[in-house]
């Protein structure tokens, strides 16, 4: 918890990894690290798990403060309130080295916190951010890249980012589980609307389990709507906050909400194709902005490739047909973690 309320903005940690036999062990990977190893991770980063999904692509896991994916070749884990996730960069690492695969790309992005004079160090600003990590890297990841991407909007509104990158091409060329013309979009809500805000409460003594109740919220809020395919691992927090991780095929999205008045958030991240109609950037984050209606939202989309132009005009006609303008859009490019466009909206009259 921050001394005014609780910080939902996440902190995001992406690393690839490497290995002479992606193939072994039936495609498992890193998959294969024992469940004990992972929890000795989360318990330095200060969080726990409290429910799990796989299929035969990852394995999802919901925590006491966002969500941490698996693949064979990838770790993507991120968290919320006042946790310490830098610190799991040198445990992951050490665990996969001992499975025989190397550090090959790391990523870390975020937004900016509601209650920065609450986080713990090394996340008391992007500068220790970076130093702390830079200094848990091999020194391999030659190719090194800090940026703070900035909104016209307001300094609240910026999307902090460093990436690291082996020099070898092979290497390089294999570290990604997904195709180079697959997207990651990031999404962050502020103000968000209250009569949906107000179903992410429980009811006192409502008997439920987190799952049931997750389950519930999931149904109530529209959630489910925005990826009906998808399967859904989802758990609702007492007295409120909700989470869920939802898997189709090899791609995940992740929905986290705090509901609290005055600093309610949300935030919505998936992985889709640029090519796949069913996985239209536009359409998935229409159906995200209608469950929510922030008064304030960003997007951050990055791409292994170039992004096409008509994604961010795309992105932006159709969220102001809901209500929502433009306020910034930016563009920056990283070293073989490809291009990132930030986009700032919030809602009419604001």
């Amino acid at each position: 918890m921050a001394v005014s309320g609780f910080e939902g903005f996440e902190k995001r940690l992406e690393l690839h990894f490497f290995g002479d036999d992606p193939v072994r062990d039936n495609n498992m990977g890193l998959r294969l690290l024992e469940f004990e190893s992972l929890d000795e991770v989360l318990h330095a980063v200060q969080c726990t798990v409290v429910s799990a999904l796989g299929n035969q692509y990852l394995d999802a896991y919901v925590l006491s403060e966002s969500s941490l994916f698996v693949y064979p070749t990838k770790i993507i884990i991120k968290t919320c309130g006042t946790t310490q996730l830098l610190k799991s960069i040198r445990p992951l690492v050490r665990l996969a080295n001992l499975m025989g695969f190397d550090l090959v790309g790391c990523k870390y992005t975020r937004g900016s916190f509601i209650f920065p004079l609450s986080q713990p160090f090394p996340h008391t600003s992007f500068k220790e951010e970076v130093i702390y990590i830079e200094n848990c890297l091999p020194a391999c990841l030659a190719y090194r890249k800090a940026s703070i991407m900035l909104s016209k909007l307001s300094p609240s509104h910026a999307w902090h980012v460093f990436t690291a990158s082996d020099h070898d091409d092979h290497r390089l060329s294999a570290l990604d589980c997904l195709s180079s013309s697959s997207y990651t979009v990031e999404v962050c809500m502020t103000e968000l609307d209250r009569t949906l805000a107000n179903k992410i409460f429980r009811r006192p003594g409502d008997g439920k389990s987190g799952d049931a109740a997750g389950r519930e919220m999931t149904e109530i809020t529209g959630i489910g709507g925005i990826n009906p395919n998808a399967l859904i691992c989802d758990f609702a927090f007492d007295p409120c906050g909700y989470s869920m991780n939802g898997m189709h095929g090899d791609k995940y999205s992740t929905i986290h909400v705090t509901p609290e008045e005055g600093y309610s958030y949300a935030s919505f991240e998936c992985v889709g194709s640029m090519y796949n109609r069913e996985d239209d950037v536009v359409e998935v984050l229409k159906k995200v902005a209608q469950v929510f209606r922030p008064g304030a939202m960003s997007v951050a989309i990055s791409c292994r490739s170039s992004i096409p132009r008509d994604v961010w005009t795309r992105v932006t006609n159709g969220l102001e047909t809901l209500g929502l303008t433009c306020r910034s859009c930016t563009m920056d490019y990283f070293p073989a973690a490809g291009t990132i466009v930030f986009q700032t909206f919030t809602s009419r009259g604001k």
